[in-house]
């Protein structure tokens, strides 16, 4: 059994999960949107799964954490969660795209738009193409405005869209262009089931690699956009593992 969770949207996703052959089978799947805050809830919630079914923390496979790109937020809260809970327990940790757990709830075939909010009038979009529980990255993920993705989206045909960027911005993508049918419903948020899908653990690992685990940002944060407060030199972070 593992854990997953993903804090990338103001919805909280968290599955305790085993191994089925090839696929993942989700032993209970918990849901907590708002106005209860992530970072209030987060800790307990994950008690109260594993004591459900009769399960230790400490005897898990491991951890598995959606990096984004979603609420800097929520994503800082997830990770710093995750990362605290491997180092009690020395547990290994994997990070996967949030967008592409979205793309997962997508049908087989066609170029799949994920789209999550980054700020008012720009979205977050990582193209996929899913192949039964694997999917493949057509693109790296960017954020754009509407109108720009409807233009994307204009240049490529066959393309649908989904994702959680859809409660808000699906008026505003059908006012830009893109046909109604090409918006697909749901996912709202992106599934800690369909995260752990995408997860495959090393066979060892150092809490060096864990630690280096960061978000995917995509874009900068509103501080690091103020000219006031100009980036620190050295390398900028990466969203991956680092090796060993």
């Amino acid at each position: 059994m593992f854990l997953a969770l993903d804090t990338s949207t103001l919805t909280l996703s968290l599955a305790l999960v085993e191994r089925a052959g090839e696929d993942v089978r989700a032993l209970e799947h918990v849901v907590i949107g708002p106005p209860q805050k992530q970072s209030e809830v987060l800790p307990g919630v994950v008690g109260e799964l594993l004591a459900r079914h009769g399960a230790k923390l400490a005897e898990l496979e491991g951890l598995v954490v959606g990096l984004g790109p979603g609420s800097f937020t929520g994503l800082r809260i997830g990770l710093a969660t995750v990362k605290a809970l491997a180092y009690a327990t020395r547990l290994k940790v994997v990070g996967a795209s949030s967008l592409a757990a979205v793309a997962l709830e997508g049908p087989d075939g066609p170029p799949l738009f994920c789209l999550a909010v980054a700020r008012k009038d720009d979205l977050y979009l990582g193209a996929y193409r899913r192949s039964g529980r694997s999917v493949e990255a057509l693109a790296p993920e960017t954020a754009m405005s509407p109108e720009e993705v409807a233009a994307k989206m204009a240049a490529e045909p066959e393309a649908l869209a989904l994702g959680p960027a859809l409660t808000d911005y699906r008026a505003a993508l059908e006012a830009a262009g893109v046909a109604p049918s090409r918006l697909l419903s749901g996912p709202v948020f992106p599934s800690a089931v369909e995260l752990a899908r995408l997860a495959r653990f090393p066979d060892t690992q150092a809490m060096e690699a864990v630690f280096a685990l960061e978000p995917h940002y995509v874009r900068p944060s509103e501080p690091e956009r103020n000219p006031k407060f100009p980036p620190l030199p050295g390398p900028a972070p990466t969203a991956r593992l680092k090796d060993d």
